[in-house]
């Protein structure tokens, strides 16, 4: 018995069946990305879609929206408006008075002062009276402030 086999035969598997090409084509295609599919989740991520159904939308599963569009999920938000102000700003200078006048707003919303955190008060602020202290703050006040016969304790104890 031979062990080679002819050479214009079927390509054959370690056992000497023959391999099913076939076979290779076999399950769901994988997903393809293209650039309509990332202007897509782009647009549809800035306008508050949840990746959820964007996927739903792209008929992909979530894990996959990750997988491929990962970076336009994160800078949705951003890339639009930039593409946005570009847009106006280019409007501008093609002469829209409408579009100057757009961009004369943002430029001065731009030079505005950031905004403070809410727990965060100006130095020039007056401090909050007490009788409009709520019950939180009246407590803690009231536990910075020493009460009670702690001396005549503390000298039986020694």
């Amino acid at each position: 018995m031979n062990d080679d086999f002819p050479a214009d035969e079927a390509p054959r598997d370690l056992l000497g069946d023959p391999v099913d090409l076939a076979r290779d084509s076999w399950g769901r295609p994988e997903f393809e990305k293209t650039e309509e599919k990332q202007e897509v989740v782009r647009v549809l991520k800035a306008a508050g879609w949840s990746q959820e159904r964007i996927a739903r939308y792209l008929g992909c599963d979530v894990k996959t929206l990750r997988k491929h569009f990962s970076l336009e999920l994160s800078l949705a938000a951003d890339q639009a408006e930039a593409e946005a102000l570009l847009t106006i700003h280019r409007r501008m200078k093609e002469g829209n008075v409408s579009a100057a006048n757009r961009v004369l707003v943002l430029a001065e919303k731009g030079k505005a002062a950031p905004p403070q955190p809410k727990n965060q008060q100006p130095e020039d602020a007056p401090a909050p009276a007490a009788d409009k202290l709520g019950k939180k703050e009246r407590l803690e006040q009231a536990a910075k402030v020493p009460t009670g016969n702690w001396g005549d304790l503390l000298g039986k104890v020694h």
